[in-house]
Parts: C-alpha cells; structure tokens; sequence
C-alpha cells in the first residue's frame, strides 16, 4: 500500500524522490520504497523528511508515534497559559508577529485591539512588503453568528459595530500584494493569532468577552499535534470566507 499522504505532499511541493532524497542524504530507492511500499522511515528522516515538506511527521506517518509520545510532544508545544487576553504582556503580540518569516494569521470576530493600533497594522504592512502573507479572517457584520456573539457577550449590535471599525483600521493595508481580508460565517470557538509555527489561542468563554478570557501560547513541535488542530481549524475557516474586496 502506497503512503499517499507522502505522495501528495511531494507532489504539492512540486519535489521530486531524487530531490527529496538529496535534501535529506538518503538513497532515493528508500524515498521510493517510503512511496510506494509505504515503508516507514527512521525518526531522523521522518523528522526531516516532515521539515523539508513543510507538514506534521503525524501527517506523514500517523501510527509512526505512541499515544504517549504525541501526548508528551503536545504538552511540550504549550510555552504559556494565561488567564485573560487582557493579561497576555503587550510586546508578546509584537515579537510574535515581528518574527514572522511565512506566514501571519489572524481569525476572530473583531480583533479590534489589534486592528485600531496603528504600530500593529504598519508591522503587517511591513511584513507583507517583505513577502509575508497575511491573511486576516473577520466575522461578517451582517450574520446570524456575529450577532449571536455580540447577544452571548451582552453587547448587543457593538460586536458588529466593531467589526466594521475593524474593516476601516485595516484600509490602508487591504490592497497590498500578500494580504488578504476575508469575512467568515462560523460559530468561533476561539480567536487564533499564528506567525509562522507560534500561535496565541484565545479561547472563548460564554458570556464572557474575548478580552477576559485565558490565552494559550503555542508553538509547534514535531510529533505533536496541538498546533496542527488550531492550524487546520483556520484553513477550514478561511476555505469558506468571503474575500474583502479593496
């Protein structure tokens, strides 16, 4: 039985075997037995191999890890824990997104306090012109969701109001290449804020605004497969928002 994950993985890359097995130094007959035969690999060429592609060794290789093994390298990806938003010390949010080399995410409703600082909105200005893509997932003012969220919250039509604000702050950024502002329709069960393989989780509470509720400051390693969860979560959403015009 072939390993198709691995196949596919090569083929979104647009690597070869023989580029695969020079990158990691192994005998491209292995690489292809790996394909083909779906034979499984050494920790080490897992790990690179996972590297080199750019996705999870548990993706690759999903019974490759004991229970116990994820568990542990799950555990090992929680740098932080915080009680409220409010608490997460400012400069985090700013050396986290500074130190984006790929990628800059973020998926809530409003995320308002990130949007009206203008120090925030020039940083993924910045990022953008240097070949970061950002991509920015709001809640679309005019849904049933936002408006179920603002009544969860007691505040009522605000929530979309804030969203709007939102859209206005992040004006002078819409129209850049590499970013991208889309509007979703979910049923948010936490806010995500990702650089790269770092992220900030703000959970959602009933009844309790965003900004009170705790923070998990993630970061990716390999065999675990937390930040992997919250990573899919957002492709799911963004699969199905609605681009922004600019």
């Amino acid at each position: 039985m072939a390993n198709e994950r691995l196949r596919a993985a090569l083929l979104q890359k647009g690597v070869s075997i023989a580029d695969l097995a020079e990158a990691i130094e192994v005998d491209p007959k292995t690489v292809e037995r790996w394909v083909t035969k779906s034979r499984e690999p050494y920790r080490k060429h897992r790990l690179a191999t996972a590297s080199y592609l750019g996705v999870d060794e548990a993706y690759l290789w999903p019974d490759a890890l004991s229970p116990e093994q994820v568990t542990s390298a799950s555990q090992s990806e929680i740098i932080a824990i915080h009680p409220h938003r409010w608490a997460v010390p400012r400069d985090i949010w700013g050396r986290l997104f500074g130190a984006a080399s790929e990628e800059i995410g973020v998926l809530a409703f409003s995320g308002l306090f990130l949007a009206d600082d203008g120090g925030m909105v020039r940083l993924f200005a910045d990022k953008a012109r240097a070949g970061v893509k950002v991509r920015i997932l709001l809640g679309d003012p005019d849904s049933a969701e936002v408006a179920q969220r603002g009544a969860d919250e007691g505040v009522g039509e605000s929530m979309a109001a804030q969203i709007r604000s939102a859209l206005v702050f992040y004006r002078p950024i819409t129209g850049l290449d590499n970013v991208e502002i889309r509007l979703h329709r979910t049923v948010l069960y936490n806010s995500i804020y990702r650089a790269d393989d770092e992220f900030l989780i703000n959970m959602h509470v009933y009844g309790t605004r965003a900004g009170n509720a705790p923070v998990l400051h993630l970061r990716r390693v390999a065999g675990g497969d937390m930040v992997a969860t919250y990573a899919e979560s957002f492709e799911k959403v963004w699969a199905q928002a609605i681009p922004v015009e600019s």
